[in-house]
């Protein structure tokens, strides 16, 4: 799967709350860091995992699935193994009407689900990390080795 920058771009520039499915507590995983960096860049980051539910994160209630959410979502963000997708796709669009991107993390994919998501008419991105592409495509990524084709005067 390729997505253009602009494509990219534009998903993260229009979105403004995100449900992060399978987030954690635990600051060393890479649903915790990757929902952190998110809230401290402004997004409202809503956590989502029964094992954590009721408890509190990024000054968040974590709820224990997207039907709990009762406020308007943007995009969600899948930390969950593949198998799971098409179950957690369904009921994004059954309870976020105003649902419009579904993001899967590094390593997720399901072709069945994404066309499922595009055939309601959401952008649908797999095997990606909002977190890399946001540094990426915003010139936060400048030590050695990455080349982001984003020009920068940041130090």
């Amino acid at each position: 799967m390729t997505y253009s920058d602009t494509y990219l771009r534009d998903i993260l520039t229009r979105t403004k709350v995100i449900a992060v499915v399978g987030v954690s507590t635990n600051p060393v995983r890479p649903s915790f860091y990757v929902a952190r960096y998110l809230d401290l860049k402004g997004y409202k980051v809503i956590p989502v995992n029964p094992v954590y539910a009721g408890q509190t994160l990024f000054g968040q209630t974590i709820r224990a699935d997207l039907g709990e959410i009762r406020e308007p979502v943007d995009m969600v963000d899948i930390f969950r193994r593949p198998e799971h997708v098409p179950e957690i796709v369904d009921e994004a669009m059954a309870h976020l009407p105003d649902l419009k991107t579904v993001w899967m993390q590094i390593g997720v994919e399901h072709a069945e689900a994404t066309a499922k998501a595009h055939a309601a008419g959401l952008d649908v991105i797999q095997n990606r990390c909002p977190k890399i592409e946001y540094q990426r495509l915003f010139g936060e990524l400048r030590m050695g080795g990455f080349a982001t084709g984003v020009i920068s005067s940041k130090l």
